[in-house]
């Protein structure tokens, strides 16, 4: 049967516009996958105006795929100046006993912490202070009454602030509830040094900050050289940043494993959860859902944090006066107001033009 010469005409214009379109959608999915990663411009510039009204704001950082895609600073600060964690701290030295786990140092997270403080609790008929652990301090749990909030300054101006720790009242079984508590933190710090032979700062210096080519300086330590463990930490603001990069690689950096992966699984388990805001703590880590993501996240008082967002695979640093003053509660919930509905949604780019925010809405 002879075909009509208008029906092949038509066939080989279908045949030219179907290689068109191929050729244009095979540019523009080439184009994306080479398209560096980026905040959507609209609310990226809404997230940099409310930042710059921030008076306790000292540096916003974001990174996307590894890429940083902003680093700004606030007020005077600059780019070199070294950021005191405060209890952000407690995220280092969470990594830190990872890596000695790793290392060999440390036998496992469910290791009384008798063992390592015999002078202290050796003798005790105690045998709950005795089975108190490694987990159990990594998570909040160990029993022992705090050393935060009112319970700080005595704390730190006794003349042994291990033995302080170890001997305050069991207000909780170990392995119970969440009791905040730095001491817990600081008897990490205490157990490294013992375990591995080196100072806590000789420690996170050879293990952590030279693989991920950063600098850690020494920080304050307790009246017998004990490295705080669990606050006044400093770091710049990208070393920061490389922190949480680190949990976003599960713990590689280029081919060096700096820390296990089944590490970073464990330490952003919740394991358990505050009284008083309700979030979830794993392995000194805290967690909560923002704008529908999964959010983990190193907090320091006065608003020093590092937040990662898998799915995003974003990490955001801010850095802030780490001053006790007025509005610091204010800074805290903006921080967070900003997190929630300006910088996630413009990581977002999928979804931005689904849900994106109101630009009205006010500061």
């Amino acid at each position: 049967m002879r075909v009509p010469g208008w029906v092949r005409r038509v066939c080989r214009a279908g045949l030219l516009l179907w290689c068109v379109c191929g050729t244009l959608m095979a540019g523009e999915l080439a184009a994306a996958e080479t398209r560096p990663p980026a905040l959507e411009p609209t609310l990226h510039a809404r997230a940099m105006d409310r930042a710059s009204h921030l008076p306790r704001l000292r540096s916003l950082l974001v990174s996307i795929d590894g890429v940083l895609v902003e680093e700004r600073y606030f007020h005077g600060t600059r780019s070199s100046d070294w950021a005191n964690l405060k209890s952000a701290s407690k995220s280092v030295i969470s990594m830190l006993v990872g890596i000695a786990l790793d290392q060999g140092y440390l036998e496992s997270v469910r290791d009384p912490i008798g063992k390592y403080f015999p002078e202290y609790l050796g003798g005790t008929d105690d045998p709950a202070r005795n089975a108190i652990t490694i987990e159990d301090l990594l998570t909040m749990r160990s029993g022992l009454q705090s050393t935060s909030n009112r319970n700080y300054g005595r704390w730190v101006q006794s003349s042994n602030w291990v033995r302080h720790v170890l001997t305050r009242p069991m207000v909780a079984v170990p392995g119970g509830r969440m009791i905040y508590s730095t001491g817990s933190s600081h008897l990490l710090s205490a157990i490294l040094t013992k375990a591995t032979g080196m100072s806590t700062f000789d420690f996170a210096r050879r293990y952590l900050a030279e693989p991920l080519g950063i600098s850690i300086r020494p920080w304050m330590r307790d009246p017998q050289g004990i490295y705080f463990g669990g606050n006044e930490m400093y770091l710049t603001p990208r070393a920061m940043l490389e922190i949480g990069e680190l949990y976003l690689s599960h713990g590689q950096v280029g081919e060096e494993q700096v820390v296990s992966e089944r590490w970073i699984q464990l330490s952003l388990v919740p394991r358990t959860q505050s009284r008083r805001s309700r979030r979830e703590y794993g392995y000194g880590w805290w967690m909560r859902s923002l704008a529908g993501h999964r959010v983990y996240y190193a907090w320091g008082y006065g608003g020093q944090f590092i937040f990662v967002v898998p799915d995003l695979s974003l990490v955001v640093v801010t850095t802030s006066s780490p001053l006790p003053g007025r509005g610091r509660g204010e800074h805290l919930r903006a921080v967070y107001d900003l997190m929630e509905h300006d910088l996630l949604p413009a990581a977002d780019t999928d979804a931005v033009p689904l849900r994106r925010p109101d630009t009205t809405r006010g500061r």
